[in-house]
């Protein structure tokens, strides 16, 4: 079943992937901030799919704010 949050979600997944390997240091703190962002990605994509589609954006859009922060430093 592929809904909106599946095709977000794994977009912004790969966005972090693109991110650490093009825009970061590759150093284990930035991986850790990444993957926290990863899982925020992983949990929206569950809460959107049982249907609560407004705190599914407010997690996407938090996971990629952190995640853009995160790539800052």
């Amino acid at each position: 079943m592929t809904t909106v949050f599946d095709i977000l979600t794994v977009t912004c997944f790969i966005g972090l992937v693109v991110a650490f390997f093009q825009f970061t240091d590759r150093e284990r703190s930035t991986l850790l901030h990444f993957l926290l962002a990863g899982v925020v990605f992983a949990v929206a994509n569950q809460i959107g799919n049982n249907g609560h589609f407004y705190l599914a954006a407010i997690l996407v859009l938090a996971g990629i704010g952190y995640a853009a922060l995160g790539a800052r430093r």
